[in-house]
């Protein structure tokens, strides 16, 4: 089928040779596009919106083709969910929680602790009833043992594929949004649980920590002088082995175990000699556990950079670890194999995923425990090649080769071994009664899941079937040929189509014209149907109106087809408009057309006519309800109508002919009656028409009011002369020997009236002098006499006493203010004092500072600058873009740049000569700060970054925005304002004293060598808290 345009061209292609009054069915038809060729299948690729008769490419293909049972439902076979025969059970990952997952499952498989904890009586007798549980109550674990003992259940008996810790997870109150330090997590927990397993009766429960994992080492230390030797015995639960510059794991064990050399200001005080001597230190072996945990220090902590980082180099490590070599007595049996392999994967400290390889003691099979997902190894073998490959290493160092049961890896942290016996344990785990009953009860409900689940697919497949055959036969019935026919949008066919969304009610609205017919414009995104289909739709579906063969309409196509030629004899007509206009015309015979409309009369014709095509797409909006929001159909109505039209351009404010003849120019009627076939509804003014009279009489009345205001200006400029230029005048803290009396009025008042004086036609006379603004509402004066010397000198003017003189004549005073020198009284006669008159209101004075002190403390959103330095010395830094920063005109400059004659919301004035509206005291501060801010403000120079902060937020987090700024790392950031070191990161802005407007100087330390601990300094804002709060510290 033609490309859309195309189509829109040729359905129309009659209207050249047609006049509007020659419009016939036929053509009407030929508009709608009732005739065109329907689309076949295979050859249409895609539907084509510009043929109604296209019904290929809607959506069809879904159930035309195969039955895919799948697609009839968004349910997942439920058998997906249950445990696979012979295999573990995984553990659901709350957020970042998969540390936990991977030792729960290490701890789960060490048959010893198992049974010890299976032993370990519970308190759940409450929850038992007669010979059974109570159906109607959930159990609810009362103890960390309890947990451990019901997840333990879950794992060896569940027949889901995974199960949920979040139980045992909440008791010890961890944060399952927040990725912790795995080998601390093992640590602690393991300290609770013996703490917790050490009340018991039962030896074999109450030992079992000890026995399993516990060993003994001691260190020695052995004076080089006497060879007295000391001892100081330690218990272990895990090795921690320095993995840096080593390779292989026997290399960490000796490094552990090496001698070290206590010399010069490290030497030992040896009790003997009573002096301190030179002496070695080492730590012996004494005794191994069962369970020989190795922790590799791969998370260290880097001084450069102040937070952790992880080592990801290959250690080297072998399936059978023989420790006898390492141990002080010899003799005993000291050969272990390797029983777990926990991973990180990821090249930072804070962020990455743990999973464990664990292998079974039973089988000896290795498995991979990954959350939810449990993989069993081929050949029971270990495998870790995959898990090196995740993430390249930043040093690209080539993975050693590895001989038969050896491995290498650099993202192994923990190596478990267990003591190596010549048989494996074969019996198996017995989970006590009480438990058995609880997974057994929580197994039928799986099931009873599994059963609904299942009958939910079963109903969905079937409805979906049924659904299939209907709409295959119905979508066979839509095309309509010569039967008669309707039109439905090709939007609600679509959704009838998709199943993944319930099919609404036919809304065919949206696409009628102003004449409750099908638009002819909208008959792109309509289709044409048969009666049969029709009739089926709407009684299933509602909806309406119907638009059948009577719903074509004719006036729309006739009034395209007049647009349409008028559009192509517009340039015909513009070429003949522009030959007239050459003419001379004269003043008798004539009207008078806008320059401006001239000008653009031919582009203005065109967007008419393009807008009477386009009216459908602007009025009746998008398809089956989803209609333009009143609101904005207003608004943009509201836009049209300020938008002159033609000739409009010459129209005064009250509709008439405009006074000024310098806008507009005469035609001859021939040019006039050309314009108005494209312009019917334009003003037309004949050049006989007179000019609007109440524009001529506003005209006058301005003309002399502008006289009156500069006869106002000028008396007032010459009356003050000094005031006006700011010369010659008063000083408060040099005050000036010829009088002892100064009066004050605001310098605002004084602004105000200087713009009138400079451009009296462009700004309203200055009535009244306003000094309420300065007064409180007691009436009392709000400034000192130190402070009017120096922060609020800018909040004042002073005046002298003849010019107050003239000031009372010229303007309405509310309020007298005045300041008087006078000579001290009998106890200090030779002493100055000042009185204001009126007094100073002492309390409302306290009120302004504190709120004053408040709102710089209190601030949101404010500019601060910050300027890096070196070596003391501003530079100029313009490495990285400025985020969150003020634009580089501020409100103040904006303020400035306004025409001096504009007014000031603040300072409401009239031209009937009325008093200023007086300032309040509740207005006053923001009045205050708007004068301060304008004369005060900081001017940022070039190259300064400006950033927008809070007063609560704290100096971490503002080193963070710097750290965007400047690409600085916060931990090279030193800061300092007015000379003061900002150091503590945990105080916010606002206690710093940092105010808005403030300058803070930021001197960096020598940048490090590895910027990659960027991305970690990215992931830590906060403060690192650890375990702090939780179940593994006692709370």
């Amino acid at each position: 089928m033609a490309p859309r345009l195309q189509l829109e061209k040729a359905a129309w292609r009659w209207a050249e040779t047609v006049r509007p009054e020659e419009v016939s069915q036929e053509h009407i038809e030929t508009a709608y596009r009732i005739w065109l060729e329907p689309c076949i299948r295979g050859v249409c690729r895609r539907n084509c919106k510009g043929n109604p008769n296209c019904l290929v490419g809607i959506g069809e293909h879904i159930w035309l083709g195969e039955i895919d049972e799948n697609s009839f439902h968004n349910i997942d076979d439920p058998n997906c969910e249950r445990r696979k025969k012979n295999s573990f059970v995984g553990l659901t990952n709350l957020g970042a929680t998969c540390y936990v997952n991977t030792f729960l499952q290490v701890w789960f498989l060490n048959l010893e602790l198992r049974q010890a904890l299976y032993l370990c009586p519970s308190t759940c007798t409450d929850y038992m009833m007669g010979d059974g549980i109570q159906e109607e109550k959930d159990y609810e674990p009362q103890t960390i043992c309890e947990h451990l003992q019901y997840l333990f259940a879950l794992l060896q008996n569940s027949n889901r594929r995974y199960i949920d810790p979040s139980g045992f997870v909440k008791a010890l109150g961890l944060d399952t949004g927040q990725q912790q330090d795995a080998q601390e997590f093992s640590k602690l927990f393991m300290s609770l649980l013996e703490d917790t397993l050490s009340k018991q009766k039962n030896p074999d429960v109450r030992n079992i920590v000890q026995q399993q994992f516990c060993g003994e080492y001691a260190y020695v230390t052995v004076c080089n002088q006497c060879g007295r030797e000391s001892k100081l015995l330690s218990k272990f639960y895990e090795l921690e082995l320095n993995i840096q510059g080593h390779k292989q794991l026997t290399d960490c064990i000796s490094e552990f175990l090496k001698e070290e050399k206590l010399e010069g200001d490290n030497r030992y005080f040896c009790e003997n000699c009573q002096s301190k001597q030179n002496a070695t230190r080492k730590i012996r072996l004494l005794s191994l556990p069962c369970t020989l945990n190795l922790q590799l220090m791969r998370f260290v902590f880097d001084r450069q950079t102040g937070h952790k980082k992880k080592l990801n180099t290959y250690i080297g490590f072998s399936e059978i670890l023989d420790m006898e070599p390492y141990v002080e007595h010899k003799g005993g049996s000291y050969v272990y194999e390797l029983s777990a392999v926990l991973i990180h994967r990821g090249v930072s400290a804070y962020s990455g995923h743990y999973i464990a390889h664990v292998k079974d003691p039973q089988s000896g099979e290795w498995y991979k425990f990954n959350d939810e997902d449990i993989e069993k190894m081929e050949g029971k073998k270990l495998q870790l090649g995959i898990e090196e490959d995740l993430e390249p290493s930043k040093s690209q160092t080539r993975k050693p080769k590895c001989g038969k049961g050896t491995h290498c890896s650099r993202n192994a942290y923990m190596l478990v071994y267990r003591l190596q016996t010549q048989e494996r344990p074969s019996t198996t785990i017995q989970v006590p009664a009480f438990l058995q009953e609880l997974v057994d009860r929580d197994n039928s409900k799986f099931e009873e899941w599994c059963v609904e689940m299942a009958e939910m697919r079963k109903q969905s497949v079937d409805k979906g079937k049924a659904k299939h055959e209907e709409v295959k036969e119905l979508y066979q019935r839509l095309p309509a040929g010569a039967e008669p026919y309707e039109f439905v949008s090709l939007e609600w066919l679509q959704k009838w189509l998709d199943e993944s969304t319930p099919t609404k009610p036919i809304d065919n609205h949206a696409c009628l014209c102003s004449h409750d017919k099908l638009h002819p414009d909208k008959i792109s995104i309509m289709k044409r149907i048969s009666e049969y289909a029709a009739d089926i739709f709407y009684s299933r579906y509602g909806g309406g109106p119907r638009l059948t063969v009577k719903a074509l309409c004719k006036e729309c196509v006739v009034e395209r087809c007049r647009v349409l030629r008028l559009k192509n004899q517009l340039n015909e007509d513009y070429k003949t408009v522009n030959n007239l206009l050459k003419a001379t015309v004269k003043s008798s015979d004539g009207f008078w057309v806008g320059k401006s409309s001239l000008r653009s009369w031919r582009q203005l014709a065109l967007e008419q006519l393009d807008e009477q095509d386009g009216d459908a797409d602007q009025s009746n909006g998008k398809m089956n309800g989803n209609t333009l929001n009143k609101d904005d159909s207003k608004e943009e109505r509201k836009e049209d109508e300020e938008e002159l039209n033609f000739n409009e351009d010459i129209l005064c404010p009250h509709g008439e002919l405009c006074i000024s003849e310098n806008e507009r120019r005469l035609v001859s009627k021939e040019a006039w009656s050309k314009l108005q076939q494209y312009f019917p509804k334009a003003p037309e003014f004949p050049s006989s028409r007179e000019c609007c009279s109440q524009c001529k009489i506003l005209e006058r009345e301005g003309e002399e009011n502008e006289a009156l205001h500069k006869m106002i200006a000028n008396e007032q400029k010459t009356s003050l002369p000094n005031l006006f230029q700011d010369k010659n005048r008063p000083c408060l803290s040099n005050w000036p020997e010829e009088t002892d009396v100064l009066f004050i009025v605001s310098q605002f008042f004084v602004e105000e009236w200087r713009k009138f004086v400079r451009k009296p036609t462009r700004c309203s006379p200055v009535s009244s002098v306003g000094n309420s603004a300065l007064l409180c509402p007691h009436g009392g004066l709000m400034f000192t006499f130190a402070s009017m010397t120096k922060e609020d000198s800018k909040l004042i003017a002073l005046i002298w006493p003849s010019e107050w003189q003239m000031i009372q004549k010229l303007f309405v005073v509310d309020h007298v203010i005045k300041i008087m020198r006078t000579e001290g009284g009998d106890a200090s006669p030779s002493e100055t004092q000042y009185i204001s008159e009126p007094k100073l209101c002492p309390e409302c004075r306290e009120g302004l500072l504190c709120q004053q002190q408040r709102d710089l403390r209190e601030y949101t959103q404010a500019t601060i600058y910050v300027h890096k330095v070196v070596d003391n010395k501003k530079v100029m830094k313009d490495s990285a873009p400025e985020l969150n920063v003020s634009s580089s005109e501020t409100e103040e400059d904006k303020e400035e740049a306004k025409l001096d004659g504009e007014k000031d919301p603040d300072f409401n004035q009239s031209n009937g000569g009325t008093k200023r509206q007086k300032i309040s005291h509740q207005n006053y501060i923001a009045y205050q700060k708007q004068v301060i801010r304008r004369s005060m403000r900081h001017r940022k120079v070039r190259g300064e970054k400006a950033l927008l902060v809070s007063a609560n937020q704290t100096l971490k987090e503002l080193k963070i925005q710097i750290m965007h700024a400047f690409s600085v790392a916060p931990f090279d950031q030193n800061l300092s304002i007015d000379g003061k070191i900002l150091s503590d990161d945990c105080a916010t802005l606002g206690t710093l004293g940092v105010i808005p407007e403030s300058v803070i100087l930021l001197k960096a330390d020598e940048p490090i060598a590895d910027y990659a601990a960027m991305d970690d300094v990215m992931q830590v804002c906060m403060p690192e808290e650890g375990f702090k709060g939780t179940g593994l510290l006692g709370h």
